[in-house]
């Protein structure tokens, strides 16, 4: 085993700067910009103005390893990694973050190193090395790269290990991109039905959505959480299509039932997040043994003139997102309210044109079905070997 000091040397704090009002700032990658899968996102970059003397040495190159020093919480470590592997000379990092630069890479393949700290932040290692100040979970630098250690084996090997995982991770890549085809797919099937819903080319009727469905929301109030009982879902429990009731806190049976006297929950009804990642509809496919707060609920009965997968096609549509998602309130917290999706306007197809939508969503979803599965079984593998090689 190596210390990781010995193989980078200390980290390199990074640069913030100031606003950049010319527009010809330099680009700096952010804990935004971290994802979990320990890639970089390029999305949202921003540029800064930053005085270039001393940080030629902290332009990231190729290989380097960008360690996120502030952020985290209770739920998410601090400690998060990324792998840097865009153009040379170009990007700086945050305050927030840090550089580790492999010193001898004849010894040391930058990208083993990058999977043993990936491997270990995702099985809980860098919680031991954290501190708390006003929120924010701050990583103990210094201490965690003095005593993490990380295997030693010959670069030939390293890079045999790297060569398999990164194979596995390509397939894990290759099928999240299927399924965002997927759902792009659907997104066009809906224009190409339904045009567009403000323009309305088709002349349907337009209604409000609180009068073609029953529109409310969880519960406001904040009950006491439990060892056991039922789980409680909140915006962050909906994401990618899917309920977890994995992550979720747990609630009385009490509790439960007056939460679900206003707002209980059955399978067909659709949920969505209003705080925080707001939008992201799920049509609920499972048994709904749970509660919600901080998530909208649209419910349909009998009498219903919409289907739920035709609303759940409006609810991720380019519409929504001007109709809605403009009125989003709050700062660091984002929330939108009850009344604004009450008031969304939405197109009322005939039923034989929401009837054959449905039946083509159906199809995807066999689609989605199978990739997701291939998907689960790349994660799997790749989860075992990461086990196999780094403990």
């Amino acid at each position: 085993m190596a210390k990781l000091i010995e193989i980078t040397g200390k980290v390199l704090s990074g640069e913030w700067g100031t606003d950049d009002e010319s527009g010809n700032g330099i680009p700096v990658l952010r804990t935004t910009n971290f994802t979990n899968e320990g890639i970089v996102d390029y999305s949202n970059v921003v540029t800064r103005t930053i005085q270039k003397k001393n940080i030629d040495a902290k332009y990231l190159r190729k290989g380097d390893i960008i360690i996120e020093k502030s952020g985290g919480s209770n739920k998410q470590p601090v400690g998060r990694v990324i792998y840097f592997d865009g153009p040379e000379s170009t990007y700086l990092f945050n305050n927030f973050t840090g550089l580790l630069r492999v010193k001898n890479q004849a010894v040391w393949l930058p990208r083993y190193v990058f999977y043993s700290l990936f491997h270990n932040y995702r099985k809980g290692g860098t919680r031991p090395f954290e501190s708390k100040t006003t929120g924010l979970h701050n990583l103990k630098t210094d201490d965690y790269i003095s005593r993490y250690e990380v295997l030693e084996a010959p670069i030939s090997e390293q890079q045999s290990i790297c060569k398999q995982l990164d194979y596995v991770y390509d397939i894990i890549k290759t099928r999240q991109q299927q399924l965002q085809k997927l759902d792009e797919l659907i997104k066009a099937r809906f224009v190409e039905l339904f045009g567009d819903t403000v323009l309305n080319p088709f002349g349907w009727e337009k209604a409000l959505l609180s009068t073609v469905c029953d529109v409310r929301d969880g519960t406001h109030d904040s009950p006491s959480y439990y060892e056991t009982g039922y789980p409680l879902v909140t915006s962050k429990n909906v994401s990618s299509g899917k309920i977890n009731l994995t992550d979720c806190s747990l609630i009385c049976e009490s509790d439960f039932k007056k939460i679900n006297e206003r707002s209980k929950v059955d399978t067909g009804d659709i949920i969505m997040p209003m705080i925080g990642t707001i939008g992201k509809p799920v049509i609920v496919d499972i048994e709904p043994n749970f509660a919600i707060k901080n998530v909208a609920l649209i419910k349909f009965k009998d009498s219903s003139r919409v289907l739920n997968a035709y609303v759940r096609a409006l609810l991720m549509s380019d519409y929504f997102e001007d109709a809605v998602l403009s009125k989003v309130r709050g700062g660091t917290q984002k929330f939108i309210s009850l009344g604004d999706i009450r008031k969304l306007c939405v197109l009322v197809p005939p039923m034989e044109k929401q009837e054959h939508f449905v039946m083509f969503v159906n199809q995807v979803d066999k689609s989605k079905v199978a990739v997701q599965k291939s998907l689960d079984e790349a994660q799997l593998l790749f989860d075992s070997l990461m086990q196999h090689y780094f403990g």
